[in-house]
């Protein structure tokens, strides 16, 4: 049996659509790489770009579990004494799309090719979103936080 390699023709770029309610952050974040990197393809291999656009929607309501309002998400801009950290209760108020981008992020693999597959996340806070001619496909996510029920 031979290995199968994907050929640049049979790359296909998909949309997905998830709700991000009530949904806990690490569950969010492993689905939508999944599919930023295609995994959810027959045509799946590793060194090739198979991955799908994903977009995400109502990422200020997002569950945050355990203790994460006191956790910090830093960035440092490169310059001395640019070290800046911020609170997950702070961010979700005013940012909630960094608390998404970093979570996916981090579930990316460390190569060339993550930042080719993170460029086709589209994070919105709220339930509207741009882009509605691509007519991407609902992707529910079955398990949400328990602490709402």
């Amino acid at each position: 049996m031979k290995t199968f390699t994907p050929k640049p023709a049979d790359l296909t770029h998909d949309w997905y659509i998830i709700d991000a309610t009530n949904v806990v952050l690490g569950r969010l974040a492993t689905q939508a790489a999944v599919l930023l990197r295609g995994k959810n393809k027959a045509t799946y291999a590793p060194h090739a770009d198979s991955g799908n656009h994903v977009i995400i929607i109502n990422a200020a309501k997002i569950a945050l579990t355990g203790n994460k309002t006191g956790k910090l998400l830093y960035t440092h801009s490169g310059r001395p004494g640019g070290l800046r950290g911020d609170s997950y209760a702070d961010l979700l108020r005013r940012n909630p799309d960094r608390i998404v981008l970093s979570a996916v992020k981090g579930m990316l693999p460390k190569n060339r090719l993550s930042k080719v597959q993170l460029d086709r996340l589209h994070i919105f806070a709220g339930a509207e979103h741009t882009h509605t001619p691509q007519k991407p496909q609902v992707f529910e996510i079955d398990q949400v936080s328990q602490q709402v029920k």
